[in-house]
């Protein structure tokens, strides 16, 4: 009933795309984005096989989804006017995505909410990726480059810029800039690890982290125009 409240709502606009992106509407219509696509809450957003898609919301915050991922806007709304109206929820069903906290994130930290099959991510003014790979699943294109083993099942984080807290049943952790975080399923708590080791996340240089507004320049060199693969 969540989503369908806010279902219909102009969250933000497809920026960039390496290839096919789906959305599946609040109403069950399936339909191809393109750049500078709209996307609401109570979207599903599917990339495809070897699709990197960029989305930049009304507050300036970005998520890049990785290929083959699953990504539902469960509710977003911004108004400058308005920060009491707050709201930004998001699942992650599966595959891996970057988020760069905008406007919303810095006023209002606590109305980001970043669900996952393994735990729910919250922000603290943020650059990260988490990537979800499920059970059963054999590692895709881009997963495991240089002929590494499949990896465990479970959520992988790297953060890059502020801090993150990972929560679920087994209990909660804070990830800072330079850290990597895992967890294996809901009821275990997250954990520090010195690195993740097979998770990549490669989209083409074009998908420059943008600066979000209120950032630091240092924030901004350490992050714009960089590919990542966390190893």
């Amino acid at each position: 009933m969540g989503t369908a409240a806010w279902a219909g709502q102009v969250a933000g606009t497809v920026i960039n795309l390496s290839g096919p992106l789906m959305v599946k509407k609040a109403d069950g219509a399936v339909k191809v984005l393109a750049v500078r696509s709209e996307v609401e809450s109570g979207d599903t957003l599917m990339s495809q096989k070897n699709t990197y898609a960029q989305i930049r919301f009304i507050d300036n915050s970005e998520m890049t989804l990785r290929p083959d991922t699953t990504f539902v806007i469960e509710a977003f709304a911004y108004d400058g006017a308005k920060p009491e109206a707050d709201s930004a929820s998001f699942s992650l069903v599966q595959g891996g995505l970057r988020s760069l906290t905008g406007l919303l994130g810095k006023r209002n930290k606590e109305k980001f909410s970043l669900k996952t099959p393994a735990a729910t991510i919250g922000i603290r003014g943020t650059t990260f990726i988490a990537q979800y790979v499920a059970p059963g699943v054999p590692p895709r294109s881009g997963s495991t480059p240089g002929g590494l083993p499949a990896q465990p099942p479970g959520l992988y984080l790297s953060v890059f810029d502020g801090a993150i807290i990972v929560s679920n049943k087994g209990g909660s952790s804070n990830f800072s800039a330079g850290q990597f975080g895992f967890t294996p399923s809901l009821t275990v708590a997250p954990v520090s690890i010195p690195v993740s080791p097979v998770i990549r996340f490669s989209p083409p240089p074009s998908f420059s982290v943008s600066q979000a507004p209120g950032a630091n320049s240092a924030s901004k060199g350490a992050t714009q125009g960089v590919d990542c693969e966390v190893r």
